[in-house]
């Protein structure tokens, strides 16, 4: 068994990134310049964000902070993404969800402009993304799919089974792994909560990709031997051991199945540092005007 270390790649990626934007200073180029949208007081959102801003420092991009009370208004937000789509300092921003409930989610994604979509999620990158055209990434399935060719893992008529459908995470790597691509040639099973014998499903897979949202989910009788197995879940457990109170877990029971993979990830260490270094790519195209 080999675990996939998110958390090292990510620096590894990172610093080759840092590099890269020295080389444009020096030539004179554009700094990189990622922006961040925080509306209310979501722990786990103020985390996420603190993330993005100092991993945007580390490699040498500039980065904005806007931040906005709970109550702010929808119509003041959308009058946020359009100020920050017509700015062409700013190459790429994200509005960190979730948001409050008096927003509209879906209203605010739609108002982005695809170009500074660095998140990955406008219907407009995900259908380029799913006839194979020049796209901004999903961040989450964008750091899998860097995970699985930076370690090398095979993926050619492989067979993957993926838990979860969600548009976020589940659906777009099903269609990535599926696609005509040097990482990619899968046979793709999507299962969800209302797959028929879910266990059965995931031990047919070589790799398995879990997402799922329920802790220790995945237990060792639904795993193959020799299987790649990817924990995209991070869910708080209750732990009176703990300093905190409580440890962090994925969707996979790690101490059971583990030993009879040949490579799986950990949490926390895995997918989630390569979440924010994936936005961190998807910024740097978009600085370059790669992808439209």
């Amino acid at each position: 068994m080999k675990l996939i270390d998110g958390k090292l790649l990510a620096q590894t990626i990172k610093k080759e990134l840092a590099e890269e934007v020295a080389a444009i200073k020096v030539a004179g180029g554009k700094t990189p310049h990622l922006a961040a949208v925080l509306v209310g007081e979501d722990a786990a959102s103020q985390v996420y964000v603190r993330n993005k801003v100092r991993s945007c420092e580390q490699v040498g991009f500039t980065s904005t902070l806007i931040k906005k009370e709970a109550d702010v208004s929808e119509t003041a937000l959308l009058q946020i993404v359009k100020d920050l789509n017509g700015d062409a300092d700013i190459d790429g921003f994200i509005v960190q969800l979730p948001l409050p409930a008096h927003i509209e989610e879906e209203k605010i994604t739609l108002a982005i402009d695809p170009k500074k979509d660095v998140d990955g999620f406008h219907p407009i990158n995900l259908g380029r993304m799913a006839q194979g055209l020049p796209c901004y990434l999903p961040a989450t399935p964008f750091g899998i799919m860097c995970m699985l060719e930076r370690y090398q893992i095979e993926t050619n008529g492989k067979h993957a089974v993926v838990i979860g459908r969600s548009n976020i995470v589940g659906t777009p790597m099903s269609i990535l792994l599926s696609r005509k691509a040097k990482i990619g040639n899968c046979t793709v099973t999507l299962t969800h909560s209302r797959t028929k014998d879910l266990a059965a499903e995931a031990r047919r897979a070589d790799i398995l990709i879990v997402a799922i949202g329920r802790a220790e989910f995945v237990t060792a009788d639904m795993v193959k031997q020799g299987a790649v197995v990817v924990d995209v879940g991070m869910n708080r457990v209750d732990d009176p051991t703990a300093k905190r109170g409580y440890r962090l877990t994925g969707d996979v029971r790690f101490d059971e199945v583990a030993p009879k993979c040949s490579f799986i990830t950990p949490v926390p260490g895995g997918v989630g540092p390569m979440t924010v270094t994936s936005l961190l790519l998807n910024t740097l195209k978009a600085s370059k005007g790669v992808v439209y």
